[in-house]
């Protein structure tokens, strides 16, 4: 099946064509670690994980590179704050988001390159690009001169002279033009620095992803990903210093995930409006912060507000409902005489298989993906409803959840969560108390039970095995 990507390059969706055969090449922008992961970096980091599970199902190798910014103003303000080293504090929340990543289920990139740990491929590009008269040095600076490179602003679709005339740049005496940008900067008193051709100093932002990229990726890798906030000017940096230099093509996909939102405001360290992973995984499943990530397509904003998990929960539950639901009638469909099979719904069900791969494979629209797992709760509850328990059916409706809800999306939760404490027999011990009311024809005190319940919401069904309880 083709694959189409929207490329924010050409600003449309193009078929992916792997630069290997069999072979998928990523590199994500990550964090600049000097405060808590925050609900904002979760979102490209499940993003990103869906995406190459799905390319794994369809048979790729991936691999996945994703940087660390160590080297960084508000890292060294946060070390001034504490009194501690700049390293110690980016290492500090380094370990920190990879513990949130991993609360949430995502798969670890094969590489986390920090930037001050690469020094020296840095040091070279600058000089190769020095070389080459894309940049120059002053005064112990270094930087990009973007009237060299004819295609700036091809990626954000920005006239240079708009953006001189919209005064878009820092004034600086020592540039040649106001649009250039830092390649290296001089050392000031009190941070860190490192050995270079022009003095002590350390890399500007933009270098820092181009050389670290090509240490592991190539001049040509795949996809370049990152938030929608850094295609300009980040990005849009990084291939007028990269492709000046190798004079090769950096990626040949950009994709960029929308921001989250908080009441209409990106989530942001900057402005203190964040809501940590740590925060949100003691208080919800994994499984089920993952769907409210993902049900959104990933290029549209995300808006969060207190509340937004518990409405989300909803349909999630109904959807795990299904799922739990369906493993016990697979267990019964083994030792009961089975109905006659249904070949008509088992047809509807390999349909919506077929959706979510579509669903998938159209620029991995994961929203799309979760209605039609919607769609296949909605079939598989009317044919059961409707006497059906044939283990054909069941299990194919079953390796579709597993497959795509649980495997690749990683929002399934397939066994039954385990209540603390006391929860679980006492809870049972009011079913059973409530089922010999109703034996006994006092069905006032047994709805009594049963609405007292509802109102803490507990919910009960009654079913032919007998009564269920869910939260």
């Amino acid at each position: 099946m083709k694959i189409q990507v929207y490329n924010t390059l050409t600003q449309t969706k193009e078929e992916f064509i792997p630069r290997k055969p069999g072979e998928v090449s990523l590199y994500v922008c990550g964090v600049t670690p000097y405060s808590d992961t925050h609900l904002g970096h979760a979102r490209p980091s499940v993003i990103w994980d869906v995406i190459k599970k799905f390319f794994r199902y369809q048979g790729y190798k991936t691999f996945h590179v994703q940087n660390f910014t160590d080297v960084d103003d508000k890292i060294i303000q946060r070390a001034q704050e504490e009194g501690v080293s700049a390293l110690e504090i980016s290492q500090r929340y380094i370990d920190e988001y990879l513990e949130s990543m991993d609360a949430l289920g995502v798969e670890r990139a094969d590489v986390y390159p920090k930037v001050s740990e690469h020094m020296p491929e840095i040091v070279q590009l600058v000089e190769t690009l020095i070389e080459k008269d894309h940049a120059y040095a002053t005064q112990g600076d270094v930087f990009f001169h973007v009237a060299s490179f004819p295609e700036y602003g091809k990626l954000s679709k920005q006239k240079l002279e708009e953006l001189r005339q919209g005064t878009r740049f820092e004034v600086d005496p020592s540039k040649r033009d106001a649009a250039d940008f830092a390649l290296w900067k001089q050392a000031k008193p009190g941070e860190p620095a490192w050995d270079s051709p022009w003095g002590e100093g350390r890399p500007g932002w933009h270098i820092e992803c181009s050389a670290m990229s090509y240490k592991y990726l190539g001049t040509e890798f795949d996809f370049h990903g990152g938030g929608n906030d850094l295609i300009f000017p980040h990005h849009e940096n990084e291939i007028a210093q990269s492709e000046a230099a190798t004079e090769e093509p950096l990626a040949r996909y950009w994709v960029h995930n929308g921001m989250l939102n908080l009441k209409d405001m990106k989530m942001s360290k900057s402005l203190g409006n964040v809501i940590s992973v740590q925060q949100l995984t003691a208080r919800y499943p994994k499984e089920l912060l993952r769907f409210y990530l993902l049900s959104t397509h990933y290029r549209s904003s995300l808006e969060y507000y207190e509340g937004k998990i518990e409405e989300v929960a909803k349909g999630w539950n109904r959807l795990n409902d299904t799922i739990l639901k369906l493993q016990e009638d697979l267990v019964r469909a083994n030792s009961e005489q089975p109905t006659d099979l249904d070949q008509k719904t088992l047809e509807k069900v390999a349909a919506l298989e077929r959706g979510l791969l579509e669903a998938f494979a159209d620029d991995f629209n994961t929203a799309m993906a979760i209605g039609i797992l919607f769609e296949l709760v909605r079939e598989i509850n009317a044919y059961k409803h409707n006497g059906g328990n044939h283990l054909s059916v069941l299990q194919k409706a079953w390796d579709v959840f597993v497959l795509y809800g649980s495997d690749i999306l990683g929002i399934l939760q397939l066994e039954k969560q385990e209540q603390e404490g006391l929860v679980d027999p006492l809870l049972n011990l009011l079913l059973e108390l409530r089922e010999e009311l109703r034996r006994t024809k006092n069905f006032a005190l047994a709805d009594k039970i049963r609405d007292q319940l509802t109102d803490l919401g507990i919910t009960i069904e009654d079913t032919p095995q007998g009564p269920r309880w869910k939260v």
